[in-house]
C-alpha cells in the first residue's frame, strides 16, 4: 500500500515537471520591458533613440541653422556601427531614431541609400510608363544638410556566474557641407546578469 502512495507521488511530481517544461506564450504590451538574457533588447534601442533625439533637438545647431538659412535642417541617418560583441539588429536602431526625428517636426528628413535605390527604380518606371503630367522627373531630390553616423560598443566583465555588460553608444551630427560635427551624444547603459541555481 506504501508502494502505491510512493509510486503515485512520484507519477504526479513527473507530471508537474512535465507540465511546467511546456511553451506558454503571453502577448504583452510593446513598452513592456522584457530583459530576459540581459543582452540588447528592443527596449533599449528605444530608450536610448529617445534619449538621444530628444538631447539631438535641444542643441543649439538646430536653432542656428534655422536663424541662417530660414527653414528647418534636412537630416539623414548615415551608418550605425555595430562593434560590440553581441549581434545587434543596428536597422531597428536607426529606424528608432529616424522616427523620432521626423516626428519632432523640427528637421525634414530624406530617404537612405538603400530606399533612394528603389525610388530612382520606380522613376525609370514612370518616366517609360506613367503619363506626362504625373510622372516624377529626375534630378529633383532633396540633399540633407546633415547626417546622423554612431557606434555601438560593449565592455564585458565575467568572474563567477556574474556577468556586467556596459554598453557605449555614440552619435554625431555631421555637417554635409563643411564635415563639421554640430552635436556629439553619448548614452550609457550597464546591466548585471546573475545565474541563478537550479532549485528542485
Amino acid at each position: 500500500m506504501h508502494k502505491f502512495i510512493l509510486w503515485g507521488i512520484v507519477g504526479m511530481s513527473l507530471l508537474g515537471l512535465i507540465s511546467c517544461g511546456g511553451k506558454q506564450v503571453s502577448r504583452v504590451g510593446t513598452e513592456t520591458v522584457t530583459d530576459l538574457s540581459g543582452r540588447w533588447n528592443d527596449t533599449d534601442s528605444r530608450l536610448v533613440a529617445e534619449e538621444m533625439v530628444n538631447d539631438a533637438l535641444n542643441r543649439p545647431w538646430v536653432d542656428n541653422f534655422e536663424k541662417k538659412k530660414g527653414k528647418e535642417p534636412t537630416v539623414i541617418v548615415g551608418q550605425v556601427v555595430n562593434r560590440s560583441h553581441e549581434h545587434i539588429n543596428v536597422q531597428t536602431f536607426i529606424k528608432d531614431l529616424e522616427r523620432g526625428l521626423t516626428n519632432s517636426g523640427r528637421v525634414s528628413f530624406v530617404a537612405g541609400k538603400d530606399e533612394r535605390e528603389d525610388i530612382r527604380t520606380e522613376r525609370l518606371d514612370q518616366a517609360k510608363n506613367s503619363s506626362e503630367d504625373t510622372a516624377k522627373g529626375p534630378g529633383k531630390e532633396a540633399g540633407a544638410d546633415y547626417m546622423v553616423i554612431g557606434t555601438i560598443n560593449t565592455i564585458l566583465d565575467e568572474a563567477e556566474g556574474i556577468k556586467a555588460i556596459f554598453y557605449q553608444v555614440d552619435l554625431e551630427m555631421v555637417d554635409m557641407a563643411n564635415n563639421k560635427k554640430v552635436w556629439l551624444g553619448q548614452k550609457k547603459i550597464k546591466k548585471i546578469i546573475s545565474k541563478g541555481r537550479v532549485k528542485f
